[in-house]
C-alpha cells in the first residue's frame, strides 16, 4: 500500500487530507513540525511527502531542501500544500525540489491526481 507521510502543524489539516487518502487506498502517517518530519521520512521512508510551509522553527522549504539532499531521502517525493499562494513562494518551493506545488484549500481531486502522479513506487 503507498504510504504518504502529511507534514502539517494543523490537526484539522491532518486529519481531512489523512481521510481523503485512505478513503482512495493510501496509507498515512503524520508529522506536526518540519524537523519531526525530515526525523519521520528517514524512519519510515514514505513513498510521498505533503509538506505545509509554514512551521514554527525550520519552514517546509528548508525541509524540503534538507529531504533532497539527504541521500537516504531524496528519492522521496515532496509535494507541498501551503496557503501561501504567491507565485515567488511556488517558484521558491520548487527550486527546493519539491515535484508540485498546491495550494490550500485545494479540491479533493486535485490531491488525488497530485498524489498519484508523484509516488515513487516501492515494488
Amino acid at each position: 500500500m503507498t504510504h504518504v507521510l502529511i507534514v502539517d502543524d494543523s490537526p484539522t489539516v491532518v486529519e481531512h487530507v489523512s481521510r481523503l487518502l485512505i478513503q482512495n487506498g493510501f496509507k498515512t502517517s503524520s508529522a506536526m513540525s518540519a524537523e519531526q518530519g525530515i526525523a519521520r521520512a528517514r524512519d519510515e521512508r514514505p513513498d510521498l511527502i505533503l509538506m505545509d510551509v509554514v512551521f514554527p522553527g525550520m519552514s517546509g522549504f528548508q525541509a524540503t531542501r534538507k529531504i533532497n539532499r539527504d541521500p537516504e531521502t531524496a528519492r522521496i517525493p515532496v509535494v507541498i500544500l501551503s496557503v501561501r499562494n504567491e507565485a515567488s513562494d511556488r517558484e521558491w518551493g520548487l527550486r527546493q525540489g519539491a515535484r508540485e506545488y498546491l495550494t490550500k484549500p485545494c479540491r479533493a481531486q486535485e490531491l488525488i491526481d497530485a498524489v498519484r502522479r508523484n509516488v515513487v513506487s516501492m515494488c
